[in-house]
């Protein structure tokens, strides 16, 4: 039975009830009244539908028109104390753009890069995953490119978005010019200044690291030498500043991938001279680092003045960080942490850290939670409304629940590997963090150890089990991915746990992985002067990962 207050006629539509037949009519002569009652009630019935379809196409259009602009800065190499807003930085380190942007924003104490090395971790910042899913875990091979057929950052985003990429791409080489299947142009980007080549490049002339010729590209062509002049890193803080001038009428991402404070050491002489003037005690590599620095710093400071002067700051989602640690042969400071550029201790890994969008939430705080730089692009679609991919899944996650205090927990653990030929390794885990080169694991307690003094493991061997073998999941997965969905091999290994004279070893068995095939389809696309890894065995040499 349909309610008291509904009727419904033969065709199944719902109307309003219907009053009885008067005494003195029949019921053909009330028939009329029924069909315009119901005919009253559809076209009620229409209006309200139209009414309401207006009103989400205005809300859609409003949220559209309301999306962020996206601005990803990433520098390069820079020490975790080589910014002033970390408490433990030199007196000789002053970045006043960079410590006003952490001041008015919110600070990620514990922020992670995903790779220990320049590519690796520009990778994963363009996949929302981790790289190893696609066989980079050295800068070699990130360097060399992936599957150009996978979609990266820019292609999640809606349409009405302006991307470009400006500054170091290291995501593929130009060796196929002028076809450039590598270059961003070609992975979804609308337009670039950048230059492809290796890690580093010349800062005056369009050289490389080494010597030789290393072109800078407005979007496919090659900028003629005697078109260009500057410092590079003003160079490309200056096309930052020019695309937000073209594009402040419509949402844009701009992903400003400075190569500073990356080798070569080279400043102007004038900032070099006024360093070593006020800080002799400074030897003349960190010298000229501090006044790279002072660049930087400097193009930092000019993106955000243009954001505000334009009145876009407040819808504007920013991140800043660097692609890993400081590098040791810059003479980089990193501060209490251990190690540099090219280690899974926390000096290689760990990066400063700045989210900023005044419009969503509010700044001025620091957040302690562990968060990794896969993060990035899974939060500007959260951000920007697009539609999260659901095959392959990011393995990164949104941090807007944490921005907006909707959560406190992120992810349950954070994974690291180098590949070979190191077999370096890590997990995090909370509080807990395992580290091992090899079969060799230590563990620390970040939250009363920073700096990895304090190897744990003899009290606490039963957690380094727990995180080793998460990491041997985690790897299994990683080298599956990379081939294709196609399981690896696994055999029985001894994983050795030290612990203090005078008290036995503590050993425990554990499958580990073995890879004997290859891959056609990823041998196309690897190319051959990359370094052994464990995703290279995939492709061409039988490595045993037996190491890890």
């Amino acid at each position: 039975m349909e309610p008291d207050a509904v009727q419904r006629d033969n065709s199944g539509c719902l109307y309003p009830p219907v009053a009885a037949p008067a005494a003195n009519k029949t019921a053909k002569e009330n028939k009329p009244l029924e069909c315009r009652l119901i005919f009253l009630g559809a076209l009620r019935t229409l209006i309200a539908a139209a009414v309401l379809l207006g009103v989400l196409t205005a809300a859609s259009v409003d949220a559209a028109s309301n999306r962020p602009n996206i601005v990803v800065i990433l520098t390069d190499d820079q020490g975790y104390a080589d910014i002033s807003f970390n408490p433990n930085h030199p007196k000789e380190v002053s970045t006043p753009h960079m410590d006003a942007l952490a001041r008015e924003g919110v600070f990620f104490s514990q922020a992670y890069t995903s790779g220990h090395v320049c590519s690796p971790t520009r990778a994963g910042l363009m996949l929302g995953r981790y790289q190893q899913r696609v066989g980079i875990y050295t800068a070699g091979q990130g360097g060399s490119g992936f599957d150009p057929k996978l979609p990266i950052f820019p292609s999640f985003l809606p349409e009405e978005y302006t991307s470009t990429v400006i500054g170091k791409w290291h995501l593929g080489l130009d060796q196929d010019y002028p076809e450039l299947k590598w270059h961003a142009l070609n992975r979804g980007f609308d337009e670039c200044y950048k230059f492809m080549g290796r890690g580093g490049h010349d800062y005056f002339t369009l050289k490389g690291v080494k010597s030789g010729y290393a072109p800078i590209y407005r979007n496919k062509e090659r900028i003629a030498a005697t078109d260009y002049e500057g410092y590079l890193t003003t160079r490309l803080s200056e096309e930052a500043v020019e695309f937000i001038d073209r594009e402040k009428e419509n949402p844009f991402f701009l992903y400003l991938a400075y190569n500073a404070v990356h080798a070569p050491a080279q400043a102007p002489r004038e900032d070099i001279e006024r360093f070593q003037k006020k800080f002799p005690e400074l030897s003349r590599k960190r010298a000229i680092l501090m006044a790279m620095l002072y660049h930087l710093d400097l193009g930092v400071g000019s993106v955000v003045k243009k954001l505000k002067d334009e009145g876009l700051w407040e819808n504007t989602l920013l991140f800043f960080l660097t692609d890993n640690g400081g590098a040791k042969a810059m003479n980089a400071n990193n501060g209490i942490l251990r190690g540099f550029k090219g280690s899974l201790y926390e000096g290689g890994v760990r990066t400063p850290w700045v989210v900023s969008w005044p419009a969503k939430f509010a700044g001025g705080r620091t957040i302690d939670t562990p968060v990794i730089s896969i993060d990035i692009l899974p939060t500007v679609l959260d951000a920007t409304g697009a539609k999260m991919p659901a095959t392959p899944p990011f393995d990164g996650k949104s941090l807007l629940p944490m921005l907006t205090g909707m959560a406190h927990a992120h992810h349950a653990n954070l994974y690291f590997n180098s590949g070979e030929p190191k077999g370096e390794w890590a997990v995090r885990q909370g509080h807990w963090k395992a580290h091992g080169f090899k079969d060799k694991v230590a563990l620390y307690d970040l939250s009363k150890d920073p700096s990895e003094a304090h190897d744990l493991v003899a009290k606490n061997a039963d957690k380094a089990r727990e995180l080793f073998r998460l990491h041997q999941v985690w790897l299994k997965e990683m080298v599956r991915s990379a081939r294709g969905g196609k399981t690896p091999v696994a055999k029985k290994m001894q994983v050795k746990i030290d612990e203090p004279k005078g008290t036995r070893q503590n050993n425990f068995t554990i499958s580990h992985l073995k890879i004997t095939s290859s891959s056609a389809a990823s041998q196309s696309r690897i190319p051959r002067r990359r370094m052994a890894t464990p995703v290279d065995s995939l492709n061409r040499a039988r490595l045993n990962l037996t190491q890890f």
